[in-house]
């Protein structure tokens, strides 16, 4: 069966970094664009940053550009988010979501994307 499991999560200062991984089981990335979203209480699921099936394509969110990265290691079948510089407000369950099929280019339409996994926890708080 499919799997997505995400790791990595954790308590981290303001300022601090993580980096967060996507173990993907059962597909494969080069035909799989990967999202990062996050939910945080309360709050709509919104979108992070994505990675087409190419690879060669990626879009991030400007809530969190030029703080975050989204990189994939095909070997291994795992995407990651390197996020720097956290901020309270980056507080949230995050998750990756594959959409299946070739594609030139990301959206981070949730709608479009075929498997979720179940998230992993980041708090920032001093």
């Amino acid at each position: 069966q499919l799997q997505l499991v995400e790791s990595g999560g954790g308590l981290v200062q303001p300022g601090g970094s993580l980096r967060l991984s996507c173990a993907a089981s059962r597909l494969t990335l080069d035909s799989t664009a990967i999202g990062w979203f996050r939910q945080a209480p309360g709050k709509q699921r919104e979108g992070v940053s994505c990675i087409s099936s190419s690879g060669s394509s990626t879009y991030t969110a400007d809530s969190v550009k030029g703080r975050f990265t989204i990189s994939r290691d095909t070997a291994k079948n795992t995407v990651y988010l390197q996020m720097n510089s956290l901020k309270p407000e980056d507080t949230a369950v995050y998750y990756c979501a594959a959409e299946i099929g070739v594609q030139a280019t990301c959206v981070l339409t949730r709608s479009l994307y075929d498997y979720w996994g179940r998230g992993t926890q980041v708090t920032v708080s001093s």
